[in-house]
């Protein structure tokens, strides 16, 4: 065994994202980083799925032996084929070629037409041959062939013999994921739910076998997966909607690479034009979850009156924040039996009045608000302002709502704030509890909520108040009378010690 507990010949995660992070120092200062993230990125799916299909014919070779009809027909039959000019070497011996941004160019074609089922149109949003993204021809070679160098790094063996555990692969992405949103700000962030937070919210829906998951904004992914991992066992169906193109790429490959090659990720606008449909109408799912963009501007209220799937029969958003519309959204894609909803919103969403108060209102009275989570500052990728979490949930036992402020328990870092594992434990022990915490968790009637004219501000109902410690006065005073009576001393002793000298 090695050193650190690993079997002798593996590769660790940290190994890996430091290959990888060094590969970024190609791009670094001349291509944006919103744009350099999807080369690397693709790059090292590339160079997953070569060593894995490298992996796999080498023991074919040593089975079938020199009989390459009968290795082919067996590899024809693997979860993914790979064409013979498409491998990562084979674009690494290209490397010093005048047009290698178009020789990967197609080779990304010819991957995508092999595994059309799984991976059609992943590619069409990038391009290795652009001059606006890469730069013109010479310097465009330069940043390709030192790209290619970088991930021909001898360390960066992902065959399954080395890594050892395919999620390693999906881990490398979300780590480079949140490098990028740290480094580039609300650009970068804007898709990406951090891991910690990703699994309260796995923790708190808690999914069930046979059960089927959505994410309307489902960015790279990153919190289906949780989420289909809670499950325990492959028993479960994803599926997702994300508005921007290179990142539903991202999240398409992110399940290829979790080996949850059947879950649907569709591409477009879930507000303005909703693809998780069944017969032309919303489908219905058990678990649906989000983070969806804070107070989105102009999403769409022109349309949403005539909407044709009735998602705002409860009130219509105001133009300018579109946090409601998620919400509408959401909530109107649950299994009337059992159904929830998790939903990472802004503190406005908790209070702000007009149409927004009578939305919420309206999922009050109907007894479909079930917690409200308040989360700590900065956990979030370009925004330093705190969020909440709100649980939502049909068929509910009571009508009480959970009120918790996890607001003030948190690791704190030197640019983001994290949730610890201990963090996270008591959040979610208190949710299924469900009682009154001192300081931390209360449980809220409708009718008090009512009285409180349907604000959800945590405050109203989680008293956090720290009274001070009462003044003993005299105490003080005495403690105050030494200290002079101390202070008279010392001075007529420095006194002598003047007069001492003078003379």
């Amino acid at each position: 065994m090695a050193n650190d507990g690993r079997q002798a010949g593996t590769i660790s995660q940290a190994e890996i994202n430091g290959i990888l992070w060094k590969a970024c120092d190609t791009f670094r200062g001349t291509v944006d980083p919103a744009e350099y993230k999807n080369y690397i990125l693709v790059m090292l799916f590339v160079k997953y799925v070569s060593d894995v299909w490298r992996d796999h014919y080498e023991k074919l070779k040593e089975e079938y032996g020199d009989d390459e009809e009968r290795i082919r027909r067996r590899l024809a039959r693997e979860r993914f084929v790979l064409p013979a000019d498409c491998t990562f070497e084979s674009l690494y011996e290209q490397r010093k070629a005048d047009n290698i941004g178009e020789i990967i160019n197609e080779a990304l074609d010819e991957i995508e037409d092999a595994n059309k089922e799984k991976l059609e149109g992943v590619f069409r949003n990038i391009d290795f041959n652009s001059e606006a993204s890469l730069g013109q021809t010479k310097q465009r070679n330069v940043r390709l062939k030192s790209l290619l160098e970088d991930f021909s790094d001898p360390r960066l063996d992902l065959r399954p013999s080395r890594v050892g555990n395919l999620d390693i692969i999906g881990d490398a992405y979300e780590y480079l994921i949140g490098r990028f949103a740290a480094g580039a700000g609300k650009k970068a962030g804007e898709f990406y739910t951090p891991p910690e937070v990703s699994q309260l919210i796995a923790r708190l829906v808690d999914p069930q076998p046979g059960e089927r998951i959505c994410d309307p904004t489902c960015g790279s992914g990153s919190l289906l997966i949780k989420c289909g991992r809670q499950v325990g066992g492959p028993d479960f169906s994803l599926y997702g909607q994300e508005a921007n193109g290179a990142t539903w790429a991202l999240a398409k490959m992110n399940m290829f690479l979790h080996g949850m090659d059947n879950a649907r990720i569709e591409w477009g606008d879930t507000i303005g034009g909703p693809k998780l449909l069944d017969s032309d109408r919303l489908m219905k799912f058990e678990v649906v979850v989000a983070n969806p963009p804070f107070s989105l501007d102009k999403w769409g209220q022109d349309e949403a009156e005539a909407d044709k799937h009735r998602r705002f029969h409860r009130g219509v958003p105001p133009k300018s924040k579109g946090d409601y519309a998620f919400i509408s959204h959401m909530i109107e894609t649950i299994t009337e039996t059992n159904g929830r909803v998790i939903v990472v919103v802004p503190h406005g969403v908790l209070f702000r009045g007009s149409s927004e108060g009578k939305i919420r209102r309206k999922l009050i009275e109907e007894n479909l608000l079930d917690a409200v989570i308040g989360l700590p500052a900065q956990l979030f990728y370009g925004t330093g302002i705190p969020a909440a979490v709100l649980v939502f949930r049909k068929g509910k036992a009571d009508d009480t709502v959970l009120f918790i402020d996890a607001s003030r328990e948190f690791v704190d870092g030197k640019n983001q704030n994290r949730l610890g594992e201990e963090h996270l434990e008591k959040i979610v022990a208190t949710y299924q509890v469900r009682q009154n915490v001192d300081k931390y968790a209360y449980v809220a009637g409708v009718t008090e909520i009512e009285e409180n004219d349907f604000n959800l501000n945590i405050p109203r109902y989680v008293d956090t108040f720290e009274e001070e410690e009462e003044i003993d006065i005299r105490a003080v005073q005495e403690e105050i009378d030494r200290l002079d009576a101390e202070l008279a001393e010392v001075d007529e002793q420095m006194q002598g010690y003047l007069r001492e000298w003078g003379s």
